[in-house]
């Protein structure tokens, strides 16, 4: 998404930033960031299909066996304390059932001993105490064989059922670790496949950032936005103790004397007639020197005093150091069309006589250039279709020669007006 965000939207055709060095270098960055992402993306893949789906899956596994090794000794923690309670309830019942056959013996000898109680009362005392002397035999069998039993089941629950319990636990932790492990080294191989080609990427960078020259782009911005204007002359003195002479020379800085020639271009109208500095305020402009626009009583100089004051300087269409000012502002702004770029006002021609000098010479030379480029594959279609016409001719069931003649008439008519564009402009 980043590399997308900064790619060029247009070619480096139309883009004229592209022709500096350290434009080229930011994209060559930006396409090694992509071959970047693309490996950091394979190592996302590799770690999603080789290592989270996996320990995700077996993840589901450990926790299905570990429920069941749980449950499993739950079990057999449950069977124990069934026992114990068992046990318990042996143990209570033998105490219960000796304390009663103690208590029937001594009655039974007490009666014995009574010499008011009948014989039947000491007989039925008697099988009192060896019925109750029975049951606690019977409890105390019972009891012994719970203790038995629940020595047996703590045992194998203390010595064989929990061991191997702990032990499965113990396999299917080191396990899990085993499988962490084996992700750990897929994690770390995927790493190092990536590493030479990021290497590479990083190399690509680097080379990118060697290549950015300041001095070309420098150099470079001047050739784009450079005028062509030759710079103004000398100011010539203005003699103005002789009424013949006061009129103001051709080079004043203020607006030129071409601004009241009846033969003025109508497209410089409407311009600003201030001159621009390059390191003023904007409030801050010299005022303007006498000249035939702001001093209605003068009129345009005669000959002789053209000849006083000496040769004029080049009449300027456009203010030069504006120009270059605006040219340089544009290319720290968004860059939009350079047609649109003019100043409100400015007739667009189609020899592009509203761009300065340097400008002008550029595009009617790109101009000339597109029009060689289209003339050279309208004169090989040309040949072509003559070629393909005597071949007709000669062998007349391959086609119609007449029917290319449409095309062919087509073809020289383009040649024809690329032929009188390319005069027209150089």
């Amino acid at each position: 998404n980043l590399v997308k965000k900064h790619l060029p939207k247009r070619t480096s055709r139309e883009d004229p930033e592209s022709k500096f060095c350290q434009y080229q270098a930011f994209l060559q960055v930006v396409r090694e960031l992509n071959d970047f992402a693309g490996q950091r993306e394979v190592v996302a893949e590799n770690l999603l299909t080789r290592i989270c789906v996996e320990l995700a899956k077996y993840s589901q596994e450990l926790k299905q066996e570990r429920k069941s090794h749980l449950q499993e000794g739950r079990r057999a923690q449950q069977q124990l304390e069934n026992s114990f309670k068992q046990l318990e309830n042996s143990k209570r019942k033998f105490e219960r059932d000796c304390r009663e056959a103690e208590k029937a013996v001594l009655t039974a000898e007490k009666l014995d001993q009574d010499i008011n109680a009948t014989k039947a009362d000491v007989e039925k005392a008697k099988q009192q105490a060896n019925l109750r002397s029975h049951m606690a035999e019977e409890s105390k069998n019972e009891y012994a064989s719970c203790l038995q039993k629940f020595n047996h089941n703590q045992s194998q629950f203390y010595f064989l059922e929990m061991p191997q319990i702990f032990s499965k636990l113990q396999e299917m932790d080191e396990l899990r670790v085993q499988r962490l492990k084996e992700g750990y080294s897929v994690f770390s191989e995927t790493e190092q496949q990536v590493v030479p080609i990021i290497g590479k990427c990083l190399e690509g960078m680097k080379a990118a950032a060697d290549l950015v020259d300041e001095k070309h782009d420098s150099q470079m911005l001047i050739d784009l936005h450079k005028s062509g204007f030759e710079r103004p002359g000398d100011l010539e003195f203005e003699d103005f103790s002789q009424p013949m002479n006061r009129t103001s020379s051709d080079s004043s800085l203020g607006t030129p004397r071409g601004t009241l020639d009846s033969r003025l271009d109508p497209r410089l109208l409407g311009r600003n007639k201030t001159k621009r500095w390059p390191f003023r305020g904007k409030n801050k402009l010299p005022p303007p020197p006498l000249s035939p626009s702001n001093c209605p009583s003068s009129s345009s100089p005669s000959p002789s005093s053209s000849a006083i004051n000496g040769p004029p300087s080049p009449k300027f269409t456009r203010d030069p150091l504006s120009y270059c000012l605006n040219e340089i502002n544009k290319t720290v702004k968004p860059r939009i069309t350079s047609f649109r770029s003019l100043r409100r006002g400015t007739v667009i021609t189609e020899d592009f006589s509203h761009l300065p000098p340097e400008q002008r010479r550029k595009k009617l030379q790109q101009k000339i250039e597109e029009r060689n480029r289209e003339l050279q594959k309208e004169l090989d279609q040309r040949d072509a279709l003559n070629k393909m016409k005597d071949v007709y001719q000669k062998t007349p069931q391959m086609g119609d020669p007449s029917s290319l003649e449409p095309k062919i008439s087509e073809t020289l008519g383009n040649i024809e007006r690329l032929h009188g564009e390319i005069q027209k402009y150089e």
